[in-house]
This record gives C-alpha cells, sequence and structure tokens, in this order.
C-alpha cells in the first residue's frame, strides 16, 4: 500500500473535454438542413403560390356570411379546372386596381344578362330566356336598387351578401374570369395578425 505524505501533492482531476464530433456527423447535419431548405423552396413556397393561401377578411360586405377579422384559407388550385358556380364566393382582383382583392358572391354566369328590379335579382339567358328569379336565402340586408347586366363570353356578376352595404358588380362592372383567386376553404378567428396574409378589402358603400 502507498502511503501518502502530507507533503505530497494531492492529484488533480483534469477537465473532462468532450470528443470532437466525428467528420460524418458534420456532413451529416449539413445535408438535412440542405433537404429541408429544398423542401421549402420546392414545395412550400410553390403551395402557398400556386394552392392554397391565407388571407384576412377586411370589411362587412359579406355580413352576415363573412365578418371583419376572420382568417380564411383559400383554394387557388380548383378553378384552374372547373369554373365557379353560381352562389359560390370567389376571392378576386379587383377589376378596378389588380392590386386589391375582394370576396363576393357568384350571381350571374358568362354570357347571361342579369336583371334587378327593387333588390329581385332575375337571371336570363339561353335556357331560361324568360328568365328566373333567383332565390337568396344567405342576404339578410337588402336593398331596393335597379339595374340591368349583360356579361361576356369570360365575365362574372358578383355581388356581397350584404347587399346595403356593398359595392360590386352593380357599381363597377363585371369581373373577368383571369381575374378570379380562388374560393375560401378554410375559416378562422385570428388571435392576433397572421404573418403574411393578405386583406381582402371587401369594399361597402
Amino acid at each position: 500500500m502507498k502511503i501518502m505524505h502530507e507533503d505530497t501533492p494531492t492529484p488533480i482531476a483534469s477537465p473532462h473535454v468532450p470528443p470532437a464530433l466525428p467528420k460524418e456527423k458534420h456532413t451529416s447535419f449539413a445535408v438535412e438542413l440542405g433537404k429541408l431548405l429544398l423542401l421549402a423552396v420546392f414545395v412550400v413556397v410553390p403551395f402557398r403560390m400556386f394552392v392554397a393561401q391565407p388571407f384576412i377578411v377586411d370589411g362587412a360586405s359579406m355580413d352576415p356570411t363573412f365578418h371583419t377579422g376572420e382568417y380564411l384559407i383559400v383554394d387557388e388550385l380548383t378553378y384552374h379546372f372547373t369554373t365557379p358556380a353560381r352562389g359560390s364566393v370567389l376571392i378576386f382582383k379587383y377589376p378596378k386596381d389588380p392590386s386589391k382583392y375582394f370576396i363576393k358572391r357568384v350571381i350571374g354566369l358568362p354570357g347571361e344578362t342579369v336583371e334587378i328590379k327593387s333588390g329581385a335579382v332575375t337571371i336570363k339567358n339561353p335556357a331560361n330566356p324568360q328568365g328566373f328569379v333567383l332565390n337568396e336565402p344567405y342576404i339578410q340586408f337588402t336593398k331596393s336598387d335597379s339595374s340591368t347586366l349583360a356579361l361576356g363570353p369570360s365575365e362574372y356578376f358578383v355581388m356581397g351578401d350584404n347587399r346595403a352595404g356593398s359595392a360590386d358588380s352593380r357599381l363597377w362592372g363585371p369581373v373577368p374570369s383571369a381575374n378570379i383567386i380562388g374560393r375560401p376553404i378554410v375559416r378562422f378567428w385570428p388571435p392576433a395578425i397572421w404573418p403574411g396574409a393578405k386583406n381582402i378589402d371587401v369594399q361597402t358603400n
């Protein structure tokens, strides 16, 4: 047995130094990071640009169907393969200023004539040359106005559900099919301002 004298220094343990990561692990991390970046560039970004995009409703012309502050996810893909049906809700670029986005309901389809008398909407087309009065259960706020508009082969007549407080095709004319962005498919009440979401100006009178 070895005897330690008082004047013999006590051994001090050297600090633990973790071994350096092997080169292979550094390389693996860089590869995985590169994969994530490629995923963002080739999947996430095109998805946001061409498939679905967030918008925030700003205005009261679609009350009571949509309200100010609601956050919408908009399907931008469907109308590349089909056309909007009467009664569907559209997000589109405002014909007078394409930098603005509007949300309205489809009332008249391409080639039809839309007649409004005292607020009641009549649709005339080749299948109904005498016209039929549109049933609109989504309307709560009416307006007793009158107008007539014949639509071209790629034009849509749109109106807000709040007829008493909406500036729409009655005021600024039809929406060309080229201006259509898509249709809302998901709706949220946002807890705060959502990053990257565009405002849909519903343009009230």
